[in-house]
């Protein structure tokens, strides 16, 4: 089926995000129109998704990593 357009800028913005939560939070809702909770949870699902892997290879394998807990200081 392939990547709609809000998920291609969702990957996108995702590459770019601040590490302060306040700018980060900013940014989502500037850039894509929904809460950082909506962000994260599509987010998410697009991290078990084929074509997120193909669009954004590097990214959604260290997002994969951060979220399985290895690739985290100190996990």
């Amino acid at each position: 089926m392939g990547l709609s357009e809000f998920d291609r800028r969702l990957l996108d913005c995702a590459s770019r995000l601040p590490r302060q939560v306040g700018a980060r939070d900013e940014m989502i809702r500037a850039e894509l129109g929904v809460s950082s909770t909506r962000f994260f949870q599509r987010l998410n699902v697009l991290l078990d998704s084929a074509e997120a892997l193909e669009y954004a290879p590097a990214l959604v394998r260290r997002l994969q990593r951060v979220r399985s807990g290895r690739g985290v200081p100190g996990a």
